[in-house]
């Protein structure tokens, strides 16, 4: 349930050395910055600008001129950032990915092909490759208690060591429209979610979630 290799496509992205090493994908949450810094120097200049000290971006990359970018932060080959959007930083941007409109994104990495494009604020959490949020739904990273996150699945529960961790979303997930993901969720891949939902825990991959007690598997 919770390898990388299951949830998550590493060979055609940038972040796929990030993961080395790590038991279960969100303890990357607590290095991005770190890791952009060692990955960024290592970086063709024939391919990528490099406008401060801890931004890159690649030259096919389209950004609007009234997006806000801040670093730690690569942003890889023929994504678009629209207008609006707020990178706040410790950000990786796969290939071919849309940041949108009023879209928000902060310690997170976003593979491939991951669109984000209206009105998403996105923190502390991997989308995997094809994941798509609709407009207005958002993860939300903190407990309101305060307390570290923990993911549960069923009886099961694991410690993130974490008070900041909002999803883990599988490849080609689709996500409804104005949903809340709330902390420590884990959407397994191909897995579609409802418009205004609010979901917590662990969600199977190839299922439908309806509401929390209404999650089936597609046929």
């Amino acid at each position: 349930m919770y390898k990388i290799s299951d949830l998550y496509d590493l060979n055609e992205t940038i972040a796929a050395e990030l993961f080395e090493g790590k038991q279960y994908p969100w303890e990357v949450l607590a290095d991005i910055g770190n890791f952009i810094a060692e990955l960024g120097n290592k970086l063709s200049s024939d391919e990528f600008e490099h406008p401060a000290e801890d931004i890159w971006i690649h030259k096919s990359v389209s950004i609007a001129k009234t997006a806000t970018l801040n670093g730690p932060l690569i942003i890889d080959a023929d994504t678009e950032v629209r207008p609006g959007a707020f990178i706040r930083g410790k950000v990786i941007v796969g290939k071919k990915c849309v940041v949108g409109n009023s879209t928000e994104l902060k310690n997170v990495v976003l593979f491939n092909t991951v669109q984000v494009p209206h009105y998403n604020y996105v923190g502390d959490s991997i989308l995997g490759t094809h994941s798509h949020m609709g407009a207005g739904s958002i993860t939300s990273n903190v407990k309101s208690d305060k307390t570290l996150v923990v993911v549960k699945n069923g009886d099961e529960k694991i410690e993130t060591c974490l008070k900041k961790f909002g999803a883990m979303i599988g490849d080609y997930v689709e996500v409804g429209c104005n949903s809340v993901l709330n902390p420590g969720t884990v959407i397994g891949k191909h897995s579609n979610i409802y418009p205004l939902s609010s979901v917590r825990g662990v969600i199977p991959e190839n299922s439908i979630f309806k509401d929390k007690d209404n999650v089936v598997t597609k046929k």
